[in-house]
C-alpha cells in the first residue's frame, strides 16, 4: 500500500482492511513512519518515538491502524510524559493511561507521542522544550492547541485519528485549525485514571481528533467508561456510538451566538463559518434563529475560567519540582508567570470561581428547555501565526525581573489578567463554556477561509448529548463532506 492509497481510508475503513486481510499492521505502520519521516522535519507533530512491533494477532475494533497518543495525560509505560515541560522531560512514568490501555486493547498500534504547549496551558501548541508545532494547511500558522501535535499530524495524513484531550478546547480548537472532527465528550464519560480521577474538576476530559465523524464515534465507543478508581459511573447510551452515524437527528432548534463579550467583534471569516453552516442546517429542515444575547455570562465564565487554570498549573508546577527536584529554569516565563498569579489567589477566591460554575451551568440548563444546540464559530479568528502570542522582549525582561523577586503576585492587581483573557482568548472566546459546565461540545470543519485556512464551528448540546452530536455531525457531513481534503505542503 502506497501512501495515496492509505490516505483515502479513515481508521474505521482501515481496520476492515487489516480484517479482511487486505494489507497487514506492519504494512499500514510503514507507510505512517514513511509519511511521518517525509512531513514531520516541517511540522514537529510527533516529538517522542513509541516502540512498535505490530503482529497478526491483533484484536479489536481498530486492530492493525497506527495510532498517536498527545504527551499529557495519556501515559504509555516505560517512556516519559512530558506534559510539554523540560522539567518532566525524562521522568518515565511506570503503567499505561486508562485511556491509553483501552486504546491498545482496541488494537490501535501506537507508535509516537505528538506535540503540545507546556502543560496544555495555552491554545497555541510552542513550546520551549520541543518547539513549536505547525499546521500542515500553512506551515505559518498555529495548528491550534493544546491537542495541537495530534491534529497536525492528522491533517498531514500520518494518521487517520490521534489521541487528544480537551480542558479549555484543547480538542475543538486544534480540529478547527487543521480542518478535522473533534469532539468534547461530557463530565465524566471518559477517563483520566488511574492515577488520577479526574482533571481540574472534570473538566478535562480525553478523546481524539479525526477526519471522519464515524471515527469519532467508534473511538467514542473504545474509550467511553468508569474504571475502578474513577469519581463517577457514567450513564451509557442504549446503543453504540457508532450506530448514531446515520440516524436522522429529527428538526432540531438551534440557537446562534456569533460576539462575545471578549472579542464583539469576531473576524469575517468566523462569521462566515457560521452563516454557511445556518445555510446547511436551514436546507436540511432545522429551526435555526440568531441569539440577541449569550445565554451565559461569557465575561465572568472567562475570568473563573483562567483563576482556575492559573491554580492548576501552580499546582503543576509545584508537583514537576516535587517529582523531579527542578529548578524555575525547567520552566516556561509564561508558565511562572501564570503559576506565580495561580499562588496570589486566596482559596476563597478560587473556590467562589469553582462554585460559579453552577451559575454558569444552570443558566446553559435554562436555555436548553428551548434549544436542542448551540452554535458558534469554533474560533473567532483563523488560525493565527506561529509565534503570534511571544512576549515582546521588553516585557519580557520585566517579566523576568517580578519572578526573580518574588513579586509576579503583585500583577493580580494591575490589569494583566483582563490583557491575558483579552490576547490568549481573543481568538477562542466560545470553548471554555463546555469545560465549565460539563456539556458535551463539537467541532465540525464546515468551512474554509478565501486563504485557504480551516475555520471550524461548534456545536454545544446538554447533558448526555453525545449522540444528538454524532447524529448531526454524519447528516451535515454528507451535505458537505470534508474528509477528502488534503493540504498541500509545499
Amino acid at each position: 500500500m502506497d501512501f495515496d492509497e492509505y490516505r483515502k481510508y479513515d481508521a474505521t475503513g482501515l481496520a476492515r482492511l487489516v480484517a479482511d486481510r487486505h494489507v497487514s499492521a506492519a504494512e499500514l505502520l510503514a507507510v505512517a513512519r514513511e509519511r511521518a519521516a517525509e512531513v514531520n522535519p516541517r511540522l514537529n507533530a510527533i516529538v517522542r518515538d513509541v516502540p512498535a512491533e505490530p503482529s497478526d494477532d491483533l484484536t479489536g475494533p481498530f486492530a492493525g491502524v497506527p495510532f498517536l497518543i498527545k504527551d499529557l495525560g495519556q501515559d504509555y509505560a516505560g517512556l516519559p510524559t512530558s506534559n510539554g515541560s523540560l522539567s518532566l522531560k525524562g521522568l518515565k512514568v511506570a503503567g499505561h493511561s486508562t485511556v491509553v490501555q483501552r486504546w491498545i486493547d482496541a488494537g490501535l498500534v501506537i507508535f509516537g507521542k505528538t506535540n503540545l504547549p507546556e502543560f496544555g496551558a495555552k491554545a497555541i501548541s510552542e513550546s520551549t522544550v520541543w518547539g513549536p508545532a505547525r499546521n500542515p494547511w500553512n506551515l505559518e500558522r498555529t495548528p491550534g492547541g493544546s491537542s495541537g501535535g495530534s491534529a497536525a499530524a492528522v491533517a498531514a495524513g500520518i494518521v487517520p485519528c490521534a489521541g487528544a484531550n480537551d480542558g479549555g478546547g484543547s480538542t475543538r480548537i486544534p480540529a478547527a485549525c487543521c480542518g478535522l472532527v473533534g469532539l468534547k465528550p461530557g463530565r465524566g464519560l471518559t477517563p483520566f485514571g488511574p492515577e488520577t480521577a479526574e482533571m481540574m474538576h472534570g473538566a478535562a476530559v480525553q478523546g481524539v481528533v479525526s477526519r471522519t465523524v464515524r471515527d469519532t464515534a467508534a473511538m467514542l465507543d473504545v474509550i467511553c467508561g468508569g474504571e475502578p478508581a474513577g469519581p463517577y459511573s457514567p450513564a451509557m447510551p442504549p446503543e453504540s456510538f457508532a450506530s448514531y452515524v446515520g440516524q436522522a437527528p429529527g428538526r432540531l432548534r438551534i440557537g446562534v451566538r456569533v460576539p462575545s463579550a471578549i472579542n464583539p467583534d469576531p473576524h469575517p471569516e468566523a462569521v462566515a463559518a457560521v452563516a454557511s453552516a445556518v445555510r446547511v442546517l436551514t436546507d436540511l429542515g432545522h429551526h435555526v434563529e440568531e441569539l440577541p444575547q449569550a445565554p451565559f455570562d461569557d465575561a465572568v465564565l472567562a475570568k473563573d475560567f483562567l483563576l482556575t487554570w492559573f491554580v492548576n498549573l501552580a499546582w503543576k508546577v509545584a508537583d514537576a519540582k516535587r517529582l523531579t527536584g527542578a529548578p524555575d529554569l525547567a520552566f516556561e516565563r509564561d508558565t511562572l508567570l501564570m503559576a506565580a498569579l495561580g499562588r496570589a489567589t486566596s482559596s476563597v477566591d478560587y473556590v467562589d470561581a469553582v462554585q460559579r460554575r453552577h451559575e454558569h451551568t444552570r443558566r446553559l440548563s435554562t436555555y436548553f428547555e428551548s434549544y436542542d444546540l448551540l452554535l458558534t464559530p469554533t474560533l473567532a479568528t483563523p488560525p493565527p501565526k506561529v509565534g503570534q502570542f511571544d512576549l515582546p522582549v521588553s516585557l519580557q525582561r520585566a517579566t523576568d525581573v517580578l519572578l526573580k523577586t518574588g513579586t509576579a503576585r503583585f500583577l493580580k492587581h494591575t490589569k494583566i489578567v483582563d490583557d491575558m483573557i483579552s490576547e490568549n482568548l481573543g481568538w477562542v472566546p466560545y470553548t471554555q463554556l463546555a469545560n465549565i459546565t460539563g456539556r458535551p461540545a463539537l467541532s465540525l470543519p464546515l468551512h474554509w477561509t478565501a486563504d485557504g485556512l480551516p475555520l471550524g464551528v461548534q456545536f454545544v448540546a446538554p447533558l448526555a448529548g453525545e449522540a444528538l452530536l454524532i447524529k448531526l455531525a454524519a447528516q451535515l457531513e454528507e451535505a458537505l463532506p470534508w474528509s477528502d481534503r488534503m493540504p498541500v505542503m509545499s
